[in-house]
């Protein structure tokens, strides 16, 4: 049996990977697809392979040459791919992934593979969206503005998903995401 591939996005600063972090923990047999990108990784955040693989301009575009990404895009100025053999390997296996991904990648996945489960993180509001950003402080003033103008246009795009999560209060965003992966888990039996 294939496995279920889950699509992750939402607006930079909304609290996707602590949600998919916490949540995974609790989910067995569910993995996480690690993108490629190259931006600069985030010090005392990121880690090689396993927040991101991080490459030069030069090999990111030497890879989409090659056809390996099963969607790749232009995000805050910075290219950020999903590996097509990560995701095609786990879910051969009857393993089930999740993309954590921008509202780009995720069209161009969900037009490739309709059988994808979909979920949108929407912050509370707009303006606690800016606040985290800010207080986050790993982007200067610059890249944060753009972050911010960026997460209106991707806010817009929430009903295209197949579920919409308000990552106000974080365990109960885990917990609902918890719950849509063992409906899919019980339909597909």
């Amino acid at each position: 049996m294939r496995g279920t591939l889950y699509i992750f996005s939402g607006p930079a600063g909304v609290g996707k990977g602590t949600v998919l972090q916490r949540a995974l923990k609790k989910l067995p047999g569910i993995g996480y697809s690690v993108s490629c990108t190259t931006r600069e990784p985030r010090p005392g955040l990121d880690v090689e392979g396993e927040t991101y693989y991080f490459l030069s301009e030069e090999e990111f575009r030497r890879r989409i040459a090659a056809g390996d990404f099963l969607e790749y895009a232009n995000v805050h100025g910075h290219l950020y791919g999903t590996r097509r053999d990560i995701v095609e390997e786990a879910l051969s296996t009857g393993r089930d992934i999740v993309l954590e991904i921008d509202v780009q990648g995720a069209a161009i996945v969900k037009e490739k593979m309709p059988e994808a489960v979909t979920v949108f993180v929407k912050p509370p509001s707009f303006g606690e969206l800016a606040r985290r950003l800010k207080k986050r402080g790993s982007e200067g003033c610059e890249e944060q503005e753009l972050r911010i103008k960026n997460a209106k246009e991707e806010l817009s795009h929430a009903g295209e998903y197949d579920y919409v999560i308000v990552n106000d209060i974080v365990e109960d965003a885990v917990s609902e995401f918890i719950k849509i992966v063992k409906k899919h888990r019980e339909e597909i039996k």
